[in-house]
Parts: structure tokens; sequence; C-alpha cells
């Protein structure tokens, strides 16, 4: 029997979980070698946020939290300025905060997660999705290469420069 994913907005009651799946990212994240997310940032403050102001969306498999990520509409300062070219200029999601539950890693949940994103966008006539991430993020350079986004250039977040990605939906 096929799994029922969905995806869904993350409500307050999910925080914990949220926070745990974040944390496990983390500790992935430096034991690859990585500098992202290891100062201190994302935090249970950034989920409780992302929740309040309706960023917040999880992954669910059979109504089991897989996937956290922050969808956030026209709204990225730092992509404002680009070492490169965006794209477009109409309206776009940004993704931010991508955290696999350890359980469901290696499982593609990930590429479900951009595929429902990629609905979303499309079902509210959203032009397209902007995603950044860290050099040295190699499971998230393949996902954004095998899903079809293009290199658009360097942007500067708080922890330094990330390889920016646009994929036009519609």
């Amino acid at each position: 029997m096929n799994p029922e994913i969905k995806l869904r907005k993350a409500e307050i009651k999910d925080k914990d979980i949220i926070w745990g799946i974040i944390q496990q990212s983390i500790e992935r994240r430096r034991q690859d070698g990585s500098t992202q997310w290891q100062n201190g940032y994302p935090n249970p403050d950034t989920v409780e946020s992302d929740i309040a102001k309706d960023f917040g969306f999880v992954l669910t498999i059979n109504n089991e939290i897989a996937v956290y990520a922050a969808l956030i509409l026209n709204d990225e300062p730092a992509y404002s300025t680009i070492e490169g070219a965006w794209l477009s200029n109409g309206e776009f999601v940004v993704v931010h905060r991508v955290a696999v539950d350890e359980k469901f890693a290696g499982q593609g949940m990930v590429k479900k997660l951009f595929d429902h994103i990629e609905d979303f966008t499309r079902s509210h006539g959203i032009q397209s999705i902007k995603v950044d991430t860290n050099h040295d993020n190699m499971a998230m350079l393949k996902i954004l290469e095998g899903k079809g986004y293009s290199y658009c250039g360097e942007v500067l977040l708080r922890d330094g420069m990330r390889k920016a990605f646009e994929k036009i939906i519609i």
C-alpha cells in the first residue's frame, strides 16, 4: 500500500518535533564537515517564528512529520542582491530551512517535498521557486540539479555566501 504523503502548514503543536528534526540536520551537516547551520541558527525561536508567520510547512508520511521547510512568498531581502542574475522578476516562493527526519533520510523525501512545493506554487499562480544552499551541501545541490533548478549566482546570507537557484513554474 502506498503511503499517504501530504504537505501542510506546520502548527504550534509540531514545534518540538520540527526542532528535533532540525537538530538532527544540524548534526548531519556538522558530521559532513559543513559550516552550514553551525552557529546557533536555525534555533527553536526560528521554528516558532516560521509557524507564527505561516512560513512553516511539513511533509507528512501517513500523518508523521518527515520533512520541515519554510516557504516564504516574495520576501527574502538577501535575494535582492545577487552576484549573477535571477531568471525572473515575478512572484516567487523562497524555500529555506529544509530538514529531514533521520528516520526518512535517504528515501527521496526532499525530492517529494520539492514536487509538493512545485504543485503549491503552480496552484497559487506563482511564477517561480527560489532557493539557496551552502556550497558544500552536496545532497541539496544534487537534488536541485535533478529537479531542474538553474544556478543563478551567489547571495549573501547571515552566515556567508550561498549558491542561489531558481526554477520557473508557470
